[in-house]
């Protein structure tokens, strides 16, 4: 029998980037399709120590804290769907509701192979669309948001 390739799509090949779904909210208020996600990054902080009777000259390097960099979503405008700008701009004195959201990296049926958590997250900056008589695209805004913790699994 004929290998078709369905063994070797599990173990050989990683997984497109384009097929993903972006959830905010436990209800999945802001749940759609969004035309790029970037900035899911951490990192540990190093630190330095030398403790005075080290045989060694030199530091040892320890975990420290670890940081998290802020998350940027871009999605299409459309009619009459003002859902970023409504969570942007109810931020006044910290009482800005924060939100939990999931992006999952899907696989060709559409289940999740792969699920980035983000806990506590809040919009920094909204960036509308560039807008130009010559241009032929679609308009997408943009929301920046700062989260607290980030967490990976797979499925």
């Amino acid at each position: 029998m004929p290998d078709d390739g369905s063994a070797q799509s599990t173990t050989i090949w990683p997984l497109p980037a384009f097929h993903f779904e972006v959830t905010i909210g436990t209800t999945g208020d802001l749940k759609g399709a969004f035309s790029e996600v970037t900035g899911l990054n951490s990192e540990t902080q190093v630190i330095e120590y030398r403790h005075g009777n080290s045989p060694i000259y030199s530091p040892i390097k320890m975990p420290g804290i670890t940081k998290v960099g802020n998350v940027t979503l871009k999605r299409g405008i459309f009619k009459s769907d003002n859902s970023f700008w409504d969570w942007y701009s109810s931020i006044q004195q910290n009482t800005i509701k924060r939100q939990n959201v999931v992006i999952a990296l899907l696989d060709e049926k559409g289940a999740t192979t792969m699920q980035w958590t983000l806990s506590n997250a809040w919009p920094t900056k909204f960036s509308g669309a560039d807008l130009k008589t010559d241009g032929s695209e679609v308009a997408v805004h943009t929301i920046e948001l700062a989260f607290e913790t980030m967490a990976i699994t797979n499925k």
